[in-house]
């Protein structure tokens, strides 16, 4: 398939290269909760969305085929560390947010050998590998806290005193205080301690280069100091993206300055808002994305996603294809580094936290098009042929409300036009800056159009659905409808 063949440009086969900001936004990645994804055996059966179900990395290491055949070319995979196991009100960490050990491996996913047997099969397709990493926080079964059985922070003094944190909007106790509650106490790493510090940069760069690893997804970014962080993803050495929970562009850009990217928290509930209905303003999308791009740092390696394990599914909020479809290619083509979450290509619809964590293989892995497999597959195939272009993936985007109902999104000499106006519904907007004559494509609809002697082309948005305009001369061996 042309989107595997694609792959060895992007990236030296077979080994970990300690990948950078740049490197890293000419990715697409495809998170993975690996106790979700697949199991080793290869069998089904339901899930209790509480408990650990039996995926591990040998099971996902079996069902690389499948991610890779959608295009991603890299894989985020959640916590390793061993985690919280017990039968708690809320179910056991099997999520791997609830660590009882940074140091030590999860055993429920499998040992030292079979995880760098998944960093080696991940490398050998000319993939990146991104871990999850937890250093806010331990996790307790009950408040009488086992503080020597930590690794490799084994004692009180390593910790802040215990308050739980009641309100998020304070930036001072989202640091301080801890989360969870007496029931699953997660008892808060002080970073401000120089020795704590010590031992959690000791721990990452051991981490990555045990397993050669090649970027880290930092959780609960917002809830640690700031200026603990460049130390520690420089003791990593790989690109860092974090999770800092911000909706405003003001709270959510400042943290570039302390690691290199963060989850696109801006763009997703903005996005969500002006694509769910018709009656989404577009304009405040195009304006919010506009001001996010010129005030982060670097908005092309922000990691933009349209749903995760803490956000609901996009199949939760819709069953309209165009609609997803929008999303999508909303995702895939808005300037950053594209982060698909496990199951949005089977249209999953759990909303909150357990129903959106899903197991996988209770899907039959299916390629339908009645799914958004394929789709993603014909998202990532232009993506990734643009890529190679070293100008596309560095160029910043801008977004254009064309319509009350139609988004544009140009990007080095593709423009992207998203409607909100659902399936069955056609629209038409003039879209300016060609050459005189020229033959312009939609690669995703295979639609063929020709600018007037003004530059502009007349473009229908048929039923809804995600338009990718690009010169059709430069398109010859994207493998985009058959080009």
């Amino acid at each position: 398939m042309l989107v595997k063949s694609l792959l060895p440009t992007l990236s030296l086969a077979g080994a970990a290269i300690a990948a950078s900001a740049d490197e890293w936004r000419t990715r697409s990645i495809y998170q993975v909760i690996v106790d979700r994804f697949a199991k080793e055996d290869g069998s089904s059966g339901n899930c209790n969305l509480k408990e650990f179900c039996g995926g591990s990395w040998k099971g996902l290491v079996n069902k690389l085929d499948y991610i890779q055949d959608m295009g991603f070319t890299a894989i985020w995979i959640s916590p390793v560390g061993r985690s919280l196991d017990n039968n708690t009100a809320y179910g056991q960490g099997y999520h791997g947010y609830w660590p009882t050990s940074y140091t030590d491996l999860n055993p429920h996913f499998g040992n030292e050998n079979d995880l760098k047997a998944l960093s080696q099969a991940v490398h050998d397709r000319g993939m990146y590998l991104m871990v999850d990493v937890v250093v806010n926080h331990f996790a307790s079964f009950g408040e009488n806290i086992p503080w020597d059985t930590f690794s490799p922070l084994n004692g009180e003094q390593y910790f802040h005193q215990k308050c739980y944190i009641t309100n998020w909007a304070d930036q001072n106790m989202a640091e301080q205080c801890w989360m969870g509650d007496s029931t699953v106490p997660l008892p808060d790493v002080n970073t401000e301690n120089d020795e704590v510090v010590g031992k959690l940069n000791d721990y990452v760069k051991n981490l990555v280069s045990t397993y050669n690893i090649d970027g880290l997804r930092l959780d609960a970014a917002k809830s640690i100091r700031k200026d603990f962080w460049p130390g520690f993803c420089g003791s990593a050495g790989v690109y860092c993206t974090g999770e800092a929970w911000f909706n405003g562009v003001n709270e959510l850009c400042p943290y570039q300055d302390y690691m290199d990217s963060v989850h696109n928290y801006v763009m997703q509930p903005n996005a969500v808002s002006a694509f769910k209905s018709s009656d989404g303003s577009i304009s405040n999308l195009a304006n919010t994305m506009n001001s996010l791009a010129s005030t982060c740092k670097d908005a092309t390696v922000l990691t933009n996603f349209m749903e995760n394990h803490d956000n609901a599914r996009m199949g939760s909020i819709t069953s309209d294809m165009a609609r997803l479809k929008t999303f999508a290619a909303m995702n895939v083509f808005s300037g950053g580094v594209p982060t698909v979450y496990y199951g949005q290509e089977q249209v999953f619809t759990g909303a909150s936290d357990p129903n959106n964590r899903e197991a996988l293989w209770t899907s039959g892995y299916a390629t339908g098009s009645d799914k958004l497999y394929s789709y993603f597959g014909q998202l990532n195939t232009l993506r990734n042929f643009l890529v190679q272009d070293g100008g596309f993936a560095s160029a910043k985007a801008q977004y254009t409300a064309l319509s009350n109902n139609v988004l544009q999104i140009e990007k080095s000499g593709l423009r992207v036009l998203l409607a909100n106006t659902g399936s069955g519904s056609d629209s038409s907007v003039t879209v300016g800056g060609w050459g005189s004559g020229e033959t312009v494509y939609d690669a995703l609809g295979c639609q063929e159009f020709t600018a007037d002697g003004n530059g502009n082309a007349q473009v229908t948005i048929k039923g809804g659905l995600p338009v990718a305009l690009y010169p059709k001369s430069k398109l010859s061996g994207s493998g985009s409808c058959g080009l």
